[in-house]
């Protein structure tokens, strides 16, 4: 039950404010799993929770299936490659990269991307070069497989700057992307027996609520208070995770 209420209000950060595998993946730690099973768990979550939201999208008219096509392949071919290189990371490490991930995420979580990012591009090229894209795309696809918090911050980012996209469609994009490019990453951690189905499906199910939702709320202090909250939540974590307490 605990870790269906992390999944839900992590669907809702995701919506007001992104990072919310900030909150599932230090929620499977303290559950007790271990570093490389809370990762790969962490993955059921978030494909489940991408379908969900590409499917508003779709709705809506605003997904551009050609372009998450055309970006795909480098990525899951990165996810491959990262997922594979994240099983055999020892534990301890892995522990203290999460909790290092997690520190640098509050920062961008704070900057507030959307914002951030329309006032960059209004002072850049529409398209970025091919090769670029792919190199950039693969480069993510390594991360989503290889740690996946944050990533969609880091997607939306490159989606935006190197594709011409507006924010809207850029969202829906990476939605998509971050969707197909966990499958292949999740298999991988199946493959490796590194997926504990019961705390997964839990973070899942509130997960979907919270992103279905999520859109819907009005919280009284708005998507800003969320951030600074998120942000709190972090920080503690990611200390525990560096043995500062």
């Amino acid at each position: 039950m605990a870790l269906a209420a992390v999944g839900f209000f992590a669907g809702t950060i995701n919506t007001l404010a992104g990072g919310g595998s900030l909150l599932t993946l230090p929620a499977l730690l303290f559950f007790g799993l271990p570093a490389g099973v809370a990762n790969g768990t962490n993955r059921v979550g978030v494909i489940v929770q991408s379908a969900v939201a590409a499917l508003r999208f779709r709705r809506g008219d605003a997904l551009p299936v050609g372009l998450i096509l055309r970006l795909a392949p480098p990525m899951v071919v990165g996810a491959i490659a990262g997922a594979w290189v994240s099983v055999d990371v020892d534990e301890a490490l892995f522990r203290r990269i999460i909790g290092v991930a997690m520190l640098v995420m509050v920062g961008v979580v704070l900057l507030e991307p959307k914002a951030l990012l329309s006032r960059i591009q209004a002072r850049l090229p529409a398209r970025g070069a091919w090769l670029v894209q792919i190199a950039v795309f693969a480069a993510l696809g390594f991360y989503a497989g290889f740690l996946q918090a944050g990533v969609g911050v880091f997607a939306l980012s490159a989606i935006v700057l190197l594709c011409g996209t507006d924010l809207v469609r850029g969202n829906a994009v990476k939605v998509g992307l971050v969707g197909i490019v966990t499958v292949p990453a999740l298999a991988v951690f199946i493959w490796q027996d590194l997926v504990a189905w019961g705390p997964g499906l839990s973070v899942a199910a509130g997960q979907v609520f919270g992103g279905w939702f999520g859109a819907r709320l009005t919280l009284t202090r708005g998507a800003g208070f969320v951030r600074f909250v998120l942000a709190a939540v972090v920080v503690v974590s990611a200390s525990k995770l560096l043995g500062v307490w």
